[in-house]
């Protein structure tokens, strides 16, 4: 499949196939998304850049405090919500990895940021008008883990970056948000992958 990936997200490709395959997800309802990222990457190679169809594939990044106790949101600009910190991929990025741990360096200005090998979680959602041709995200999710005492800064995407209690989300958090934590949670606290 990787012949028709343009060869400029060539790299992406592989990794996002080879990721996603390698992966399995921990119930039906995130095997049936990885089966259908597969597809997607199979159906449009380029899916991998933003520059690419309405669909893309995406990358981010749960920063929690090592104990599981705290997690780091950005109020993000676009969606007017507080989320995980990710994005598109870029053609700088090494792979999916890569691109999660870029997008939460620079979204939340902390520097130490231990990202997790493999992903946590898989989500497929649409998105509004304010985000211009861009209309589905199937993003693939990694956790982090950062020192409680970071001094976040917020970059340009963000209103606002903050640690909040992991059992203590704010208002005008993302619908999601709550269950990847609980996921993310389970990682650590198992000291499982991901």
């Amino acid at each position: 499949m990787s012949g028709h990936a343009p060869p400029a997200v060539r790299h992406l490709y592989d990794d996002a196939l080879a990721t996603l395959l390698a992966w399995r997800g921990p119930d039906e309802g995130q095997e049936a998304l990885r089966r259908g990222f597969l597809h997607a990457l199979g159906a449009d190679p380029n899916c991998v850049s933003k520059t690419g169809p309405p669909t893309h594939l995406t990358a981010s990044c749960l920063v929690m405090s090592p104990d599981g106790e705290s997690v780091l949101l950005h109020r993000h600009r676009k969606a007017g919500m507080w989320l995980q910190f990710g994005g598109h991929l870029e053609h700088g990025d090494a792979g999916l990895r890569d691109a999660a741990e870029r997008e939460a360096r620079e979204e939340s200005g902390v520097a130490q940021i231990g990202i997790r090998p493999d992903p946590i979680d898989l989500d497929r959602h649409v998105l509004g008008p304010r985000f211009g041709p861009c209309r589905e995200h199937l993003d693939v999710r990694y956790l982090a883990v950062a020192p409680r005492e970071s001094r976040p800064a917020a970059s340009a995407e963000s209103e606002d970056v903050r640690w909040f209690a992991a059992d203590g989300l704010p208002e005008g958090v993302g619908s999601d948000v709550p269950r990847l934590v609980r996921v993310a949670r389970t990682v650590l606290s198992s000291g499982g992958r991901g």
